[in-house]
């Protein structure tokens, strides 16, 4: 797959083409040629940590993260740390190495000056503004020099260690479903998820 058919592919699993995920996609393959990775598969060779909080409208740069690197949170190889940042470090396991990659924000004021991203401010969802001022948006971007728009640390050694995946499960005994044993709470002599226990942990 070329790195515009993942661009494409990243629109489609997020759902609308912004400047965050076009980052997000852009900062993924840079990250991926410097450690020499493809793309995780199903075993999650990769492991990533975006440093995206909640709640901003940066954060659909996880989602092209997400997508062009595989690593996702089904295969719990993606996690955050909730700083509020367009960053991530890309951790191959296998190789223990890793290496941080974050947002250089030279054209930004292109990206908050076009069509699109005033018709945002005004309120308007982004699947409702015409194609052509989208990616008019998104070439600012995608088409800049790599020196423009990605800043890349050096590939540092980073060891890793599995802990395994958790097996066992068990019926809440308040509610029914399903839930991983570490998760179970004691109350009384029942066993019961944490919704049910009370407990906010």
């Amino acid at each position: 797959m070329s790195d515009k058919e993942v661009l494409l592919e990243a629109f489609r699993f997020h759902g609308h083409k912004c400047w965050a995920s076009t980052v997000g996609v852009r900062t993924a393959l840079v990250a991926m040629r410097a450690l020499g990775v493809k793309r995780a598969g199903s075993a999650g060779e990769l492991h990533c940590i975006l440093e995206i909080g909640d709640n901003h409208g940066a954060q659909c740069f996880a989602d092209g993260v997400q997508y062009a690197t595989g690593c996702t949170l089904g295969k719990y190889c993606i996690e955050k740390t909730g700083w509020g940042k367009l960053a991530f470090t890309l951790i191959d396991k296998k190789n223990e190495k890793s290496v941080r990659v974050s947002y250089k924000p030279t054209r930004h004021k292109q990206v908050a000056g076009s069509s699109f991203m005033k018709k945002r401010a005004a309120g308007i969802p982004p699947t409702q503004i015409p194609e052509e001022e989208a990616w008019e948006m998104v070439n600012v971007l995608w088409e800049a020099p790599e020196e423009e728009v990605v800043s890349i640390g050096e590939v540092k050694i980073h060891p890793w260690e599995e802990f395994g995946e958790i097996m066992g499960l068990h019926p809440c005994a308040e509610c029914g479903e399903l839930v991983a044993a570490p998760y179970l709470r004691v109350v009384g002599d029942r066993h019961v998820c944490i919704p049910c226990s009370g407990y906010d942990v």
